[in-house]
C-alpha cells in the first residue's frame, strides 16, 4: 500500500475539502469560487547531476478578486514522523517559491502516524535569526474521531479510521466513514475508490468485518454504500471472465496448432519409412531415416 499515492489522490481529488481539514487556520478564507491547481511535483534541476526534489501535492489557489494574491498550498504526507525532515520541506517551499515567483506560501504536513517531530525550525546567532520556519502540522492520530463523526467534510470523514479512537470503536468509525462518503460523494466511482481507502486503514479484523456487515443491514445507506462496491465486483468479474475466455482460445488455437504441427512431422516421418520399405531398405537405415522406432516400422509393414 502506497500510503503517499493514497493521500495525493485525495488531495487532487478534494482539494478545497483538503485544504479546509489539514489546513483550516488558513483555508477558512478561501472563498469557493477559488480556482485551485495543482502545480508539478518536481522542481526544475539546477545541474543535470542533480537529483529530483519532489513535493507531494502543491496547490495553488487563485482568487477572482484581483485585490487578493495567490496563495501556495504545499501538502506533504509524512506515514512516519522519525523520517520527517524539516529542512527537506525548507527546501522544497523555497524551491517552488522561486520557480513560481511567490512568496505567499503555506506548508502543510499530514502525519499519518503519531510521533514526535519539530514544528519550527531557526537559523541565526544569540544576536540575530536570520531564518525563522514553521508549518502546519496535521496529526490524524492525535485528532479524536468523536469530533468528525457527523463532519461535512468528506475528507475528514474519509479520514475518520487515521484519527484517534478506542479499538472498541473501530466498526462505528469505519461505519461513519462509509456513511460520510455515501452521503457527500454522488459520483459512483469515487465511492468505491474511497470506500477501499477507508476499508485499507479501518483494517477491521476477521470478528469486526462480520459486526460491520451485520449492522450494515441495518443501516439506511446501506444500497448507498453497497451498490457501487456490487457494480465494481461484477464489473471485475465479467472482465475475468472474458479476459478467461480469450486467454483459453488462445491456448487452444496455440495446442491446436502445435499439436497439428506434431502430427504433421509424425505422419511426414511414416511416409518417408512406407517408401523406403517398399524400396527394400534395411531397418537399420529405415530407423536413421525416418526417426521411428523399429516397432513403429514394422507397424507399418503389417498395413
Amino acid at each position: 500500500m502506497s500510503h503517499d499515492q493514497n493521500f495525493k489522490n485525495l488531495f487532487l481529488d478534494y482539494p478545497l475539502a483538503s485544504l479546509a481539514f489539514f489546513a483550516g487556520e488558513e483555508a477558512e478564507t478561501i472563498p469557493p469560487t477559488a480556482k485551485i491547481t495543482p502545480v508539478r511535483q518536481e522542481q526544475l534541476k539546477k545541474r543535470l547531476g542533480d537529483r529530483f526534489r519532489e513535493l507531494d501535492t502543491p496547490l495553488l489557489v487563485e482568487f477572482s478578486s484581483e485585490k487578493k494574491q495567490a496563495v501556495l498550498f504545499i501538502l506533504e504526507e509524512e506515514t512516519e514522523p522519525r523520517y520527517f525532515s524539516i529542512h527537506r520541506l525548507i527546501h522544497y517551499c523555497v524551491d517552488v517559491a522561486d520557480l513560481l515567483n511567490i512568496t505567499r506560501v503555506v506548508p502543510v504536513v499530514v502525519f499519518l502516524r503519531p510521533g514526535r517531530h519539530p514544528l519550527s525550525l531557526e537559523l541565526g546567532t544569540e544576536h540575530n535569526t536570520y531564518l525563522s520556519f514553521r508549518f502546519i502540522a496535521c496529526d490524524l492520530g492525535r485528532i479524536p474521531a468523536v469530533e468528525h463523526l457527523e463532519s461535512r467534510n468528506i475528507v475528514a470523514r474519509i479520514n475518520l479510521p487515521n484519527m484517534r479512537y478506542d479499538p472498541e470503536q473501530r466498526v462505528e468509525v469505519c461505519l461513519r466513514a462509509q456513511e460520510g462518503l455515501a452521503q457527500l460523494e454522488p459520483d459512483p466511482n469515487k465511492r468505491v475508490k474511497y470506500a477501499d481507502f477507508i476499508a485499507q486503514y479501518a483494517n477491521l479484523n476477521e470478528a469486526e468485518q462480520a459486526r460491520y456487515e451485520q449492522h450494515l443491514q441495518q443501516n439506511p445507506y446501506k444500497e448507498v454504500i453497497m451498490g457501487p462496491i456490487r457494480q465494481a465486483i461484477e464489473k471485475s468479474l465479467q472482465q475475468g471472465v472474458q479476459q478467461g475466455m480469450q486467454q483459453g482460445m488462445q491456448q487452444g488455437m496455440q495446442q491446436g496448432m502445435q499439436q497439428g504441427k506434431k502430427e504433421g512431422i509424425q505422419q511426414g516421418r511414416k511416409e518417408v519409412a512406407r517408401a523406403l520399405l517398399g524400396e527394400g531398405v534395411a531397418l537399420d537405415i529405415i530407423t536413421r531415416s525416418s526417426g521411428l522406432s523399429e516397432e513403429e516400422i514394422r507397424k507399418l509393414s503389417v498395413h
